[in-house]
């Protein structure tokens, strides 16, 4: 791939792109952005790969920006952390443990979940240091949790502990310590299993739609919905001939 820093490998449905520089809390320099911009250029390209699943090395999942090296492209337009300002075709999913800092979080927030162990802490603590978040936090987080505890988390930069967190809606899940990467491999596998037309159809729906009035949501809604409506149609006959009515759940 081009970096050490970095590695990718494919876990069944899954692509784990792991960041691997324990000695500096996995904190990104140049080398590390180009490696994780590669590892989504990977993903995007190989069409069995449904999901992605970012992780860190040893006790970090990352600690943001390595304000050792100061190497980072303020000005990339894939974003200083190599793609931090784009939007994956398919599904991510942050397997968090330890801190997940900065530009960490920032990470973390492009995914669209986030499982994570009991020992982890959210936040941003650049603040401290008068340094700006350029990675989306200032965007992603709102959506997420909503402006008025994004606004305390970003102007105060008060750590959040994985409880807090899983309560107020940043993370998704929390699972044994040690077995995140595991639960999210599990998460990937069940979404694989998912008419994938359909899947992300409605997943770009919530996602473009989430900044639009609701008239234009609902007619983005619409016509992606239309868009895959054969789907749809073969879904419901294998519905009405018995499939699937259980209801099992991820």
């Amino acid at each position: 791939m081009g970096s050490s820093e970095v590695s990718y490998e494919r876990r069944g449905a899954a692509a784990v792109l792991c960041i691997d520089r324990p000695a500096r809390r996995n904190a990104v320099d140049a080398a590390t952005a180009a490696g994780l911009r590669q590892g989504l250029e990977r993903f995007e390209a190989d069409e069995e790969a449904r999901v992605l699943v970012l992780t860190g090395a040893g006790e970090a999942f990352c600690a943001g920006a390595d304000l050792k090296a100061l190497d980072l492209d303020l000005d990339a337009p894939e974003g200083p952390l190599g793609f931090s300002r784009l939007t994956p075709s398919k599904p991510a999913i942050a397997a968090i443990d330890g801190w997940c800092l900065a530009g960490g979080l920032e990470l973390a927030l492009w995914c669209d979940l986030r499982i994570a162990t009991p020992q982890s802490a959210l936040g941003f603590p650049e603040r401290r240091w008068g340094v700006p978040l350029v990675d989306g936090g200032t965007q992603r987080l709102p959506r997420v949790v909503g402006m008025g505890r994004a606004l305390e988390m970003i102007i105060t930069g008060r750590p959040v502990e994985a409880e807090e967190a899983e309560r107020i809606g940043l993370v998704n899940e929390l699972v044994e310590p040690g077995r995140q990467l595991e639960r999210s491999l599990e998460l990937a596998e069940r979404i694989a299993t998912f008419p994938q037309e359909t899947m992300l159809s409605d997943r770009r729906a919530a996602l473009e739609g989430a900044g639009m009035p609701l008239a234009e949501g609902l007619e983005l809604e619409h016509r992606l919905g239309r868009e895959v409506l054969d789907v749809a149609v073969r879904g419901a006959a294998r519905f009405a001939a018995g499939e699937g009515r259980r209801g099992e759940g991820v």
